[in-house]
């Protein structure tokens, strides 16, 4: 057998060498070939890792600072460069309507070719990239994040005093004082000793920066107060009742800050300047040449400009045929004109000391069907406009008992109240 396959291979050498030497040939390049691809993706491969792998340099800019193009070119870009990447960027921004305090970073690569514009507005980023040559835009919101926080304490000296050593913030406790305003008077009526608590939702980025703060709950207990309780529920802030705490007027037509009642509702009060017996219709505010005036119901401006002893003067009409007025201010608000139609709580004018007047102080006086009445002693100013409806009352119960809890556990932690077990404890 093994005879006949030699002498087989005798008889066709020739037609067989010439076809196994084509078979490897053509093996040899296919096999040359498929190493080439392979080499040639391997080298593109690691080319591309290396170019993500290249130092990128950053450089943080303000538009107030530096306008955009200007950082461009100081990179190192040339004028096309520069035209065609300002140019992608208004296709997501009107670069004519960014403002001096928006932030943006130019990146480069170590070799000087642009990698990004990155350009923050408020809470939105827009951006240029070098994606492979092609320049590409976009924008994305700001990812923002909510937690609960708290505080508690006990007045000394003042409410705001009291809740800025705690670093809580200005326009918080703006919204805690507005929160009771129908039922505190913070210029009068708060004493040292007072406990307070709130507990709000803090809106926050991911490299920290606060964007927000929203009051949910708060608790004032006063000697003079008493308990008093708002929890923000449908947009609005109601009592521990359920009883909406905004009520027909405000508690006082200025805010809590360095202010007093210098003079009451007087009828037989003796005339500062005239020294003569003259009846004080009104209340006297004394306060700091400049401090905001609130009008002290939703109204229209009847009158607004100078009145005799009153100097600069603003009337009001409201419902029910009340009628207020505030008197020897220094100047009024822009939007205080006659007809105007006015806001509780908008500011109208501010303390001044025009007309007959013996320091800055706001004369603020109310009256109903043309009739004087002293505002500290009105008995439907506190009058509850509405209620939380009967079929939402258990919703609110149950959030109230869980903002309840956080403000108590607030006090239990600044030390104001002690908690329950122990406070028995010690009472046995």
């Amino acid at each position: 057998m093994y005879k006949k396959l030699i002498a087989f291979f005798n008889r066709h050498y020739r037609r067989y060498h010439d076809l196994m030497f084509y078979s490897l040939t053509l093996a040899v390049i296919v096999l040359t070939t498929v190493l080439t691809v392979v080499i040639t993706r391997e080298k593109n491969h690691l080319e591309e890792i290396n170019s993500y792998q290249k130092e990128i340099y950053a450089q943080d800019f303000t538009v107030g600072q530096k306008p955009v193009y200007v950082a461009l070119q100081e990179a190192g870009l040339d004028n096309v460069e520069v035209s065609e990447i300002v140019d992608k960027l208004n296709s997501v921004v009107d670069t004519r309507k960014l403002q001096k305090n928006d932030t943006y970073s130019i990146s480069t690569a170590d070799d000087g070719t642009f990698a990004m514009l990155l350009l923050n507005q408020g809470l939105t980023r827009y951006f240029v990239a070098n994606a492979g040559g092609q320049l590409v835009a976009g924008k994305s919101d700001v990812e923002i994040h909510t937690r609960v926080k708290s505080t508690a304490g006990k007045i000394k000296d003042s409410l705001f005093a009291s809740m800025l050593k705690d670093d809580v913030t200005v326009p918080l406790i703006v919204d805690l004082t507005d929160a009771f305003s129908w039922n505190i008077d913070f210029n009068t009526e708060t004493r040292n000793g007072d406990q307070f608590a709130a507990v709000w939702e803090e809106h926050y980025t991911a490299d920290g920066t606060i964007t927000g703060q929203d009051l949910v709950a708060a608790m004032y207990k006063g000697q003079v107060t008493g308990e008093n309780y708002a929890f923000y529920y449908n947009d609005e802030f109601f009592d521990q009742t359920g009883k909406i705490t905004k009520k027909m007027f405000l508690k006082s037509p200025i805010s809590f800050r360095g202010v007093r009642i210098s003079s009451r509702f007087n009828p037989n009060r003796m005339h500062p300047i005239l020294r003569i017996r003259r009846p004080h219709l009104g209340i006297d505010y004394a306060a700091p040449t400049g401090t905001p005036v609130q009008v002290v119901a939703d109204g229209v401006v009847t009158f607004a400009g100078k009145k005799g002893g009153y100097g600069n003067y603003v009337e009001v009409r409201h419902a029910n045929n009340y009628v207020t007025s505030y008197g020897h201010l220094s100047r009024f608000a822009k939007k205080t004109k006659r007809g105007a139609k006015v806001t509780q709580g908008d500011t109208i004018a501010y303390v001044g000391s025009t007309g007959l007047s013996t320091g800055p102080h706001l004369d603020f006086r109310i009256k109903q069907n043309n009739k004087f009445i002293d505002f500290l002693k009105m008995k439907n100013r506190n009058s509850a406009l509405r209620s939380v409806p009967e079929k939402q009352m258990a919703d609110f119960e149950e959030m109230k008992g869980l903002y309840l809890e956080a403000l108590n556990d607030a006090l239990i932690k600044a030390q104001v109240v002690q908690p329950a077990a122990q406070a028995q404890e010690e009472n046995k």
